[in-house]
């Protein structure tokens, strides 16, 4: 239920109401685990509806914040069909090592992508980082150019290409660990809806900030990279929405 991952969006109407992180984090981890550790017994919601509610909260959530927000996010549509493979593969009582492979499975896609991407003509990178959400890309091409630096800027994305890559690897290894130590029982009992809250619980500290670490440091290295080669300082290349 790892399934948090971002950011490229295809926008298809005026500027995007900007994503609550505290109803994020309510809707796809606290309340998900509340429902499955504390309300999957006979006594309340029972084992498949315990699992049915709790997947529903992150469900209707990315469901509407695509309504409101009128973007395309691919990543989002990932962690979207990560959930309802969450879902049928708990609900068909399947043996959970599949949630294992699962988990793993979707990022490490995603880092294999990003690599093939560098052999073509629209590398990931420009999505995660060097895109005009995050930089003046106008300002820092113009300075590219002039201090005659592109090729050496492309080499400075391959280089962060590979480190973003190896937060999305991180973060498969770490699902793919987290998954086989917690799920332990097997699907259709109250002890496996326990373990799957508390795996869900766990995702943010264990997977999502050491690969947020990660993806932090590819940060920092094309803002450095950045202003040796263009002579611009933070000030200048951040996107703070004033114009370039």
């Amino acid at each position: 239920m790892t399934d948090s991952v971002s950011d490229k969006s295809t926008q298809v109407g005026p500027n995007p109401k900007r994503e609550s992180l505290l109803a994020n984090l309510l809707l796809n981890i606290v309340v998900p685990t509340l429902i499955l550790t504390k309300f999957s017994g006979e006594e309340h919601l029972g084992i498949k509806w315990g699992i049915v509610v709790a997947l529903a909260f992150p469900l209707i959530y990315g469901a509407r914040d695509f309504l409101v927000r009128r973007q395309f996010n691919v990543f989002s549509a990932l962690g979207f069909f990560s959930i309802l493979l969450t879902g049928g593969i708990s609900l068909l009582e399947l043996d959970p090592q599949y949630i294992a492979i699962k988990e793993a499975a979707i990022p490490g896609l995603i880092g294999i992508a990003t690599l093939v991407s560098l052999k073509t003509r629209y590398p990931l990178v420009r999505t995660f980082l060097y895109n005009d959400k995050v930089l003046k890309v106008d300002k820092v091409s113009s300075a590219l150019r002039e201090h005659d630096n592109e090729l050496a800027f492309e080499k400075t994305l391959q280089t962060a290409s590979y480190l973003i890559a190896g937060s999305f690897f991180l973060s498969s290894l770490l699902n793919y660990i987290l998954a086989k130590v917690i799920l332990q029982s097997p699907p259709g009992t109250v002890a496996f809806n326990e373990e799957l809250g508390k795996m869900t619980a766990l995702s943010f500290p264990v997977i999502a900030v050491p690969a947020m670490l990660v993806m932090m440091l590819a940060l920092f290295y094309l803002f450095r990279r950045i202003r040796h080669l263009t002579q611009l300082t933070l000030e200048d290349v951040i996107n703070d929405g004033s114009p370039n």
